[in-house]
């Protein structure tokens, strides 16, 4: 989800019904070597207060670098600290990050260990089931984890290898569940409504992780399909969340940034294929509006009442940027 949960993203997701925020993952190197405000780096860790709980989510090899980036992030006020040992990117997990220490689950022991003595907020982890099928150890490292302090353990059903391939083995999550005394939330291939209900039904996990599927998508969190969501609501909240890019990353980078979104809340339209360039295309706020309502104008589309007026920038991505 690196690129996508940004703090415009976050305020949108939760006020449409989910439970607690993720940052972007950030690494540690970087946020050792740019401390401005306004660094790119600290940036992905900027929330608004509607967003809490949130949770800072960092990655990296090195246990010193770790704890220490994680003890300093404490005083930006977020409600946890969460270690990503799930990123399956090669250039990370080969490096041993993300996914990589899942092949040396004494350091995650000490790692952790660390951190909870360390540290006055709580500390959580995502994991994968392992780095391949061979090494499928996420009981071990899930008993590392809880025997050292965390506090709550999200689980993507993969291994490193799988990446977002393969279909996801709840099994492993409902395993891990039945073990720990901790909070497990469940993670990989829930697309629907119906996905999170019968995840939970299976695993008997806490709470769902939903990462992808909320990508042009926050409907979800109210339990409603994009199907259910009608076109103009789509792209008014399309037009919203820009604003609210534009307000964060100002009026040059934040449209830029937003194409990938705004793909996103209205490719499930069969018109939409050939506007797909356009939006990748643009450069402000009037030509995304362009857009937009040459959208509404397809045959495909028509029968929505109500005028689209043009979207407006937002100085405040949510109340409040921390």
């Amino acid at each position: 989800m690196d690129g996508f949960t940004d703090s415009p993203f976050r305020v949108i997701c939760r006020e449409l019904g989910s439970a607690m925020s993720y940052t972007e993952f950030v690494n540690v190197d970087e946020l050792a070597f740019s401390r401005k405000a306004d660094s790119p780096a600290m940036l992905k860790l900027r929330f608004s207060e509607s967003e809490r709980p949130i949770a800072f989510q960092i990655y990296g090899h090195l246990e010193d670098r770790l704890v220490e980036t994680a003890r300093r992030l404490q005083d930006l006020g977020p409600d946890i600290i969460d270690i990503n040992l799930g990123c399956s990117i090669r250039k990370i997990a080969e490096r041993g990050a993300g996914a990589g220490m899942l092949k040396d689950p004494a350091k995650i022991g000490r790692l952790f260990a660390r951190l909870s003595k360390e540290l006055r907020l709580p500390v959580s982890a995502k994991i994968r089931l392992g780095w391949d099928e061979r090494s499928r150890n996420y009981l071990e490292v899930s008993r590392a984890l809880e025997e050292n302090g965390c506090r709550l353990i999200a689980v993507h059903a993969r291994t490193k290898e799988q990446a977002f391939t393969s279909p996801a083995d709840w099994s492993a999550i409902a395993e891990i569940k039945q073990r720990v005394r901790i909070p497990v939330l469940g993670n990989g291939n829930v697309h629907t409504v119906a996905d999170i209900d019968s995840m939970k039904q299976e695993t008997g996990c806490d709470g769902v992780m939903i990462g992808r599927a909320a990508i042009g998508h926050p409907w979800i969190f109210s339990r409603r399909e994009k199907e259910q969501v009608p076109v103009e609501e789509c792209i008014r909240m399309a037009q919203r969340h820009l604003g609210m890019m534009i307000g964060l990353y100002g009026p040059k980078l934040g449209p830029v940034i937003f194409r990938k979104d705004a793909v996103r809340y209205v490719h499930h339209l069969t018109s939409v294929r050939k506007f797909r360039m356009q939006l990748v295309h643009c450069t402000s706020m009037e030509e995304y509006n362009k857009v937009f309502l040459e959208i509404l104008s397809e045959p495909a589309t028509q029968g929505i009442t109500g005028p689209l007026e043009p979207a407006k920038g937002d100085a405040n991505p949510g109340d409040g940027l921390s």
